[in-house]
């Protein structure tokens, strides 16, 4: 693996221990019944998708990582790619978990917006990861 993609791969290991947290935070608000997360099913719903979401996209961003390295791509759409994929798993869960911080929002609010952005995040880096492979 290169330095660069070897880093970001550190990075996004790092990154585990957080979301494995956000679990168990979400088990303590289940298991102790604190309100706002299972009587508020927007938020409940957003919550589990942001968890879920970091926990696969960091794991399709490492393995990603090991085909930049390979891709017939300059350095810096490498680095470009890189960036994009690493971006959402940032992205997409900030999203889901900020759009209904207080529990009494019913309704999420303009932060959601980052749900979409990390999408087209993802989907840019994984084309042009795709394209630099064929």
């Amino acid at each position: 693996m290169s330095p660069s993609s070897l880093s970001t791969a550190g990075v996004l290991l790092i990154t585990v221990p957080t979301i494995a947290f956000g679990g168990l935070s979400l088990l303590a608000h289940i298991m102790r019944d604190i309100p706002g997360y299972l009587d508020n099913p927007v938020r409940r719903g957003l919550w589990r998708a942001g968890h879920a979401h970091a926990g696969v996209l960091v794991l399709f961003a490492l393995v990603a990582m090991l085909y930049i390295d390979q891709a017939d791509l300059s350095g810096d759409l490498k680095t470009l790619t890189r960036v994009l994929i690493v971006a959402a798993p940032i992205l997409m869960p900030i999203g889901f978990f900020l759009s209904v911080v207080r529990p009494s929002d019913t309704k999420p609010n303009r932060l959601i917006w980052l749900v979409a952005l990390g999408g087209v995040s993802l989907g840019a880096g994984t084309l042009t990861l795709g394209i630099g492979l064929i």
